[in-house]
């Protein structure tokens, strides 16, 4: 990895926002300000003349919006984008199409008291700044609606009990999308814990089941779990899973911070190596950070089939590779074929042939 510094391009329409990013991007010696846009068409020539590592793109901007903006860019010049927009609705929809875009990550700009709020997630924002710089830019229009599932069941295959557990963060919406878009109705109930502000776990949830098969909601207390659906997490609250007789339900509540997040994918899978034990499948897809490496190596101690996506398709090969590195992680897979090994495992545990 380069010792450089990340060398960053700010673009943003507010004057005031674009002096105090500066600053507080500037404040990290393993980041470089080396210019700033006040909107695409500013953006567009200094990206030719500076050649940044790095943009961090507003979204309401004036002459072409940021989200015409990054479509162009990842059309014709790919690069590591951080976006910088809202925590409101239209700013979760909007934010969530940039990282189907393409976009690396993102930080929720808050609506009140701008100059406090922004200088508390100075720290976030230089983090996820210098990953978006060591990351791997995959370029990917996700479907527009609901497919058939690109997979079929194998003969022999049943979805009965078992259950399917993912983490992700960094590069999670374009890595979740692809992996839940290619399963079919007949899927294993999944759970998922995916980093994320509260103001757009229900929307993600929402863009999901628009283009998969399975169905796919934002976990609620003791909801029960169901083949063909999909659970997840809420932004602010843990998701846990439990046993009420012969069902699995989910549990979801507390806003402690372990592994410094909440909702924490080390929470969710260490519940379902309790409660579900050999009957489960835990992957670990791209990310930043160390969350779920503890978890995924229960799961995997208490029987589990262990996934985690490999480096040459991670985004941020950062939470994959600290959970194989524990060794929790029993395969590793490019993103394309985890769908396909889910699959698989259900047919090999109910003793049907594996699918070639």
């Amino acid at each position: 990895m380069s010792t450089n510094p990340a060398r960053v391009l700010i673009v943003d329409d507010s004057a005031l926002i674009r002096q105090m990013l500066t600053e507080l991007l500037s404040a990290d010696p393993g980041i470089e300000v080396i210019g700033t846009a006040q909107d695409p068409y500013v953006a567009r020539e200094k990206i030719k003349q500076l050649n940044p590592d790095v943009i961090t793109l507003d979204i309401e901007m004036p002459r072409m919006d940021g989200l015409e903006f990054l479509r162009r860019l990842m059309a014709l010049r790919p690069m590591p984008v951080v976006m910088v927009s809202s925590l409101t609705q239209q700013g979760a929809d909007a934010t969530l199409q940039a990282l189907e875009m393409g976009a690396v990550d993102y930080v929720a700009k808050p609506t009140q008291d701008l100059q406090h709020g922004l200088a508390e997630k100075g720290r976030e924002l230089a983090e996820k700044v210098k990953a978006a710089a060591a990351a791997r830019v995959r370029v990917k229009q996700a479907p527009k609606v609901r497919p058939s599932s690109t997979l079929t069941p194998a003969a022999g295959f049943s979805s009965t009990e078992m259950i399917v557990a993912i983490g992700a963060s960094t590069g999670g919406v374009e890595a979740l999308t692809e992996v839940l878009a290619a399963l079919p109705a007949a899927s294993p109930a999944v759970v998922v814990t995916q980093h994320m502000p509260a103001s757009f776990t229900s929307t993600f949830a929402r863009r999901l089941n628009g283009i998969c098969a399975v169905n796919v909601v934002e976990a609620t207390n003791k909801a029960r779990i169901l083949p063909g659906h999909v659970y997840l997490a809420p932004g602010d609250q843990h998701l846990r899973i439990s046993r009420s007789g012969a069902n699995y339900v989910c549990s979801v509540g507390g806003q402690d911070r372990v592994t410094g997040h909440c909702p924490s994918v080390d929470v969710l899978l260490h519940s379902v190596a309790n409660a579900a034990g050999k009957n489960a499948i835990g992957i670990i897809l791209t990310g930043m950070g160390k969350d779920g490496a503890q978890g995924l190596l229960q799961m995997r101690t208490a029987g589990a089939k262990t996934l985690g996506q490999d480096e040459a398709t991670s985004v941020v090969y950062g939470m994959p590779k600290v959970a194989f590195e524990a060794g929790g992680v029993e395969t590793q897979l490019p993103l394309g074929k985890i769908a396909g090994r889910i699959l698989d495992i259900c047919v090999k545990e109910k003793g049907g042939a594996v699918r070639v």
